[in-house]
């Protein structure tokens, strides 16, 4: 029998579905994948494209953010600054005091003399170095040729390789760019300079413009696991390779879910998602694929619901729907989702998120909610089961319908409303 079976032949896939944490990917076949996602890690870029996209960070906010990062685990690796204002300046080296191993402090910089000047003056280990790479921007935005844009590059990333500065080299909309004839020359070009120097050099594919499509069969320039796979075909290896996406045509978990499953090592991501345009890849929602994808304990997920609070403190609105972390993620209003949770919370929750991320699932009560969610509310506000068949029950329900009828309200009730309308006939139940 399979251990996913019962006794009874009912299959749960227990293997996939362990309730107890978040969704396993289950067996792979193929063993070339399965290698792959055994070495996936994640890196951030709130503090660098996220504070782009929104608004500029204070130096306490910063911080914040750091030791939220810091505290998810060291399945985050790196977080990226600016290193352009003194006050970027003053965030780099507050972040450096803090002396924690992971994530470490990582500089971005324009391919320029004068930027990586503040990279060695920051004393930082390691920089994305911009090499924007399709002939829209080496065309349109720098006015130049194709050799001439290389020999630039080349020229800044060996003077931080002869510093002892590891390179990440930003491949800037790769996804509009001629990857046999310019990206994968300049690659290899890369990786003699890494071998040179004996420093690393690390790749960003960055899908700029959120065009990338996460599909196997999707052909080059569009296709994601096209673009690794010729890269890695190139001699870059899996741990070299960072996938850096945005969200403009709503694919941005996929495609980072698709450089994961075909040979990229690490997700640089956003919290919340925040950056240029419609914004970058969701690290929290990453975070939970990670360990569903390398079954890993090396991320503590507790910490995700701290951060729309930090983030609401600082004036931003997260949506209510908003995956994982939303007031609604695990919030049930429809009468047929509450009776099967009633039965068996496993019925309509994916995992306990209550285990999982130390935030319970709640109930929110309207006319469409039936007796199911008021009896689901008074399990989980007052301890305590009724009767289905209770006409008390009923007779709450009654009363709700009436009101939503005669106040024309559309909005659910409120825990101190809902609570009103049980104690009236339940007031027992409110007795200490």
């Amino acid at each position: 029998m399979p251990d996913h079976m019962d006794d009874k032949g009912h299959v749960f896939f227990r293997d996939v579905y362990p309730f107890v944490d978040v969704p396993r990917v289950g067996s792979i076949n193929d063993r070339e994948v399965a290698e792959n996602l055994s070495k996936i890690y994640i890196t951030d870029t709130t503090l660098r494209d996220g504070q782009q996209g929104w608004r500029v960070f204070t130096v306490n906010e910063c911080e914040e953010i750091f030791q939220l990062l810091a505290d998810l685990g060291g399945a985050v690796k790196s977080t990226e600054v600016f290193l352009y204002t003194s006050r970027d300046r003053e965030v780099v080296k507050r972040l450096l005091s803090y002396g924690y191993e992971f994530p470490e402090v990582v500089g971005w910089i324009r391919a320029t003399r004068s930027d990586l000047q503040l990279v060695l003056d920051s004393r930082l280990e390691e920089a994305v170095v911009l090499t924007s790479i399709s002939d829209y921007h080496i065309t349109h935005k720098f006015n130049s040729t194709r050799e001439e844009a290389v020999r630039r590059y080349l020229e800044v990333i060996e003077l931080a390789l002869s510093h002892g500065v590891a390179v990440k080299a930003s491949l800037e909309d790769i996804t509009r760019a001629d990857l046999y004839g310019l990206v994968v020359p300049f690659v290899r070009k890369l990786l003699d300079l890494s071998e040179k120097y004996s420093v690393p050099v690390k790749l960003k594919i960055c899908d700029t413009l959120g065009v990338g499509l996460p599909f196997h069969e999707a052909p080059l320039p569009r296709g994601v696991p096209a673009i690794i796979k010729a890269l890695r075909a190139a001699g870059v290896k899996q741990e070299h390779m960072e996938f850096h996406g945005h969200n403009d045509f709503g694919l941005v978990v996929a495609n980072h879910l698709a450089a994961w499953f075909y040979g990229a090592a690490s997700a640089n991501c956003t919290l919340l998602g925040i950056g240029e345009r419609a914004g970058n890849c969701p690290l929290e929602v990453m975070a939970v694929h990670y360990v569903g994808m390398k079954n890993s304990s090396d991320i503590n997920l507790k910490t995700l619901p701290r951060i729309p609070e930090v983030f609401e403190k600082m004036g931003y609105r997260v949506a209510e729907h908003y995956p994982i972390i939303g007031r609604n993620a695990f919030k049930t209003k429809a009468g047929i989702h509450a009776d099967g949770i009633m039965k068996n919370p496993e019925v309509y929750l994916p995992f306990d998120p209550m285990k999982v991320l130390g935030k319970p699932y709640s109930i929110a009560v309207t006319p469409y909610a039936g007796r199911s969610a008021i009896i689901l509310w008074m399990r989980n506000h007052l301890g305590r089961d009724v009767s289905k068949d209770d006409e008390r029950l009923t007779a709450v329900y009654r009363e709700i319908v009436e009101h939503f009828d005669k106040t024309g309200r559309t909005e659910p009730l409120t825990d101190e409303e809902t609570a009103e309308f049980v104690r009236k006939y339940f007031p027992e139940l409110f007795k200490h």
